[in-house]
């Protein structure tokens, strides 16, 4: 389990580093190829995204 991440400069290089990620899988899918479990796959990634800038908000 990783550690909580507090200082606004960690925060971003996590959102910055997750963002890059989900860019990657995007980039990635072809698009005659993709299916229901490839676009489930990249909305979880922005839901996850989201769910840790809720958690970073207080802390700014």
């Amino acid at each position: 389990m990783s550690k909580a991440i507090h200082d606004k400069k960690s925060q971003i290089e996590w959102l910055t580093n997750r963002m890059n990620l989900l860019l990657k899988v995007l980039e990635s899918i072809e698009p005659e190829e993709a299916d229901v479990e490839d676009i489930d796959k990249l909305l979880q990634m922005v839901d996850d995204i989201q769910d840790k800038i809720n958690q970073f908000r207080p802390d700014w």
